[in-house]
Formats: structure tokens, sequence, C-alpha cells
């Protein structure tokens, strides 16, 4: 495998354990304790940082080198510093992680040409820093500790660390409706690289729905829900869909189930049905921000009619774009979504740090 390969397979799979909040290590506490140390101070020391994870993805590369030895001119040693300015340091910096301008190998307390044993001379400032860093490197080298799992449980923590960092996002209040729309749908299909996306066209959804809950005389006396956790499941939380709005008496009036690219059905329809087939729901909505130009909407619409025959709840197939188009034309400033919109971004867990700058520069560089 090559370094690429092995940072990015890596850095994928604490991805997805962190899209599962699964932030656990099968290694050992103390060694826990020491990359959590580490990772608390990535910033301040981003070349420690560097070198570890440039290690790390050696070992995994090159099973048989002796990381310590971190320079070409050192005995059966290697050149650590052009593995981290072509492959790590780039890295971290696509991903947002605390990253060197060039290299960590260009600070003095790491450059010099001692190995990176237990008592390496370099002038690392905080004690614990240094110690944490060189046991680490001494565990993965001496005592059998999995590279790769140091590298998993370092990328787990910083992908958390970056995520629950709180950047200062746009505000446009001179948006038209058309631009609103278009900029929704370009952060809602931007390419991600951390998973959550799915997220924003329910956060959209219900930003509307903050805006015309008092403008709007079907909503007298009705209560938007909060949204639930992403990851909840309708039937253990007692919800209808993604988005509730209830009764003054707290049953259900409205529910709305969004769909990211992912094209409704007959059988999804279906499915929704069951859902609050024992409420006395007024309406539903099942919304997609997918192409339905394919769809079968005989067959949907047979489950339409069929529902409303039986049930007496209106189920509405639609577009997300049509539908927040729609809502939008019916508030008295538009502008207010997208306070609303942004207010929900910084806030829902599921939203990631990837999420909140796509969302800046998609703004800075302009609605077309």
């Amino acid at each position: 495998m090559t370094h690429t390969e092995v940072i990015q397979g890596v850095y994928n799979t604490a991805l997805d354990d962190v899209a599962k909040q699964d932030y656990s290590t099968s290694l050992p506490e103390e060694t826990a304790e020491q990359i959590k140390l580490l990772v608390s101070r990535s910033e301040a020391f981003k070349a420690v940082m560097t070198v570890l994870v440039t290690l790390c993805v050696h070992k995994v590369v090159k099973p048989e080198q002796d990381i310590r030895y971190h320079q070409a001119k050192m005995l059966n040693g290697f050149s650590g510093r052009t593995i981290d300015s072509k492959y790590i340091t780039p890295f971290m910096k696509s991903v947002n992680f605390p990253a060197m301008k060039e290299s960590g190998w260009l600070t003095r307390s790491i450059e010099q040409p001692h190995a990176l044993t237990l008592n390496f001379p370099g002038d690392i400032k905080n004690a614990a820093v240094k110690a944490a860093f060189l046991q680490l490197i001494d565990k993965v080298q001496c005592q059998g500790t999995p590279a790769e799992e140091v590298l998993k449980y370092i990328f787990k923590l910083l992908i958390k660390q970056r995520d629950s960092m709180n950047i200062e996002l746009a505000k446009p209040h001179s948006l038209s409706i058309a631009d609103i729309i278009k900029l929704l749908e370009k952060h809602f299909t931007y390419h991600y690289t951390t998973p959550g996306a799915s997220r924003l066209p329910t956060l959209a959804v219900y930003a509307a729905y903050q805006c015309i809950m008092g403008q709007v005389a079907r909503y007298n006396g009705k209560t938007l829900c909060p949204l639930e956790s992403h990851n909840s499941a309708d039937s253990q939380s007692g919800r209808i869909g993604d988005i509730d709005i209830n009764n003054d008496n707290g049953s259900a009036f409205e529910g709305v189930e969004i769909k990211h690219e992912i094209p409704i059905t007959a059988q999804l329809v279906a499915d929704a049905y069951e859902k609050f087939k024992v409420h006395n729901t007024d309406r539903y909505y099942l919304l997609t921000t997918a192409n339905m130009d394919a769809a079968d909407w005989e067959a949907i619409d047979n489950e339409v009619s069929r529902i409303a025959q039986i049930h007496g709840c209106q189920v509405i197939v639609n577009g997300v774009y049509t539908t927040l188009k729609y809502y939008l034309r019916l508030m008295n400033d538009p502008a207010e979504f997208i306070d609303k919109y942004v207010e929900l971004l910084k806030h829902d867990d599921t939203v990631k740090f990837q999420h909140k700058t796509a969302w800046n520069e998609l703004i800075s560089g302009g609605i077309r």
C-alpha cells in the first residue's frame, strides 16, 4: 500500500465510526490518554502531531522500518520529511486538521539528527507533550502497538475536535428567491468527504417552517416540534416524520419526511403511512432532492389515493426545491429564512466543519 492509500483509508474508517458516534479505541487506556493529550494540544504543537502521523503511516507502509530513525542520513534511516511534505501535510491541510506550512521536520525541535527514542534531546516546549509523543513512538516501534490503530484514534479525535469548532457563517440578506434555491442546491450536493449532507435538506425545510408558522393561517395554534437527532428512529421517538407539526393538544397535525438523492416510490409512500396511520394526521409530505422524472407516478398516485380513502390524510409527494420555493414566496422576508438556516447549521450535531466551510465558500464564490 502507498502512503496515500493508508492515510486516506484510515481517515475514511475514522469518518465512518464518527458518523456512528463511535469514538472508542481498542488501545490501552494509557495510550489513549496520551493520544488525547496530543490531539488537545495539536494546534499549538502542529509539528509533533504531523511527525507522529507521518511515522504511523510509514510504519503501516513499511512494517520493517524502525521509524525512530527519521532521517535518511541515519543508519538504516528514511526521510520522514520527504514523506511528510509529499503526502502527510497536504492531506492534513485538505481535511482541515492542524497542519504545518510545509513539513513538521522544519521545526528545530524535530529536525535534529537524533533518533526519536525516549531520550531524544529535542526541545519540545511542553514536557507532557514531549513525553507522550516519544512514548507513543516507542510503543509503536518497540512494544507492538498497532500503528494503524493509533492513527485511527488520532483521526477520530481530530475529526471530533474539528467538527466542534465554531466558525462564523455568512448570512447574505440580499438574495432573490431563485438565488436562495440555487445556493441550497449547491450546498446540499457539494462534494463532501464527511457524512451528514443528507441532514441539510431537512434543516432547510425546518427553517422554512420556522418562518411560516407565524405567517400562514393554516398553522395558527399549531406547534412546530423540535428536530430529533438525525439517527433516531421515528418508531422509537414516537414521531411520524423528520419534521412534525402538532395540534395544541399534542396530536399529530402534519408530518414531513425528507429524502436526499433518493426518489420517492409507491413503497416509500406505503411505509410513510405506517408511521401516521394511528394518528388523525391532516397532511403528510414526502419530499426529495432527487430527480423524479423517471418515477412511477401512476403507482405513487394510486397509493396516495388508497391512503386518502382509508385514512383521510392528504399525502403530498414533491421535490424539496419546489416546496422550498413555494414556502419562500409565502414569507414576509426570505432573508429571515437564511438566518434560521444558518442558526441550524451552527447548532445541529450532524453538521460537520466541512458543511459549514462549504456554505461560506459557496457564498464567497457568488451564486451562479
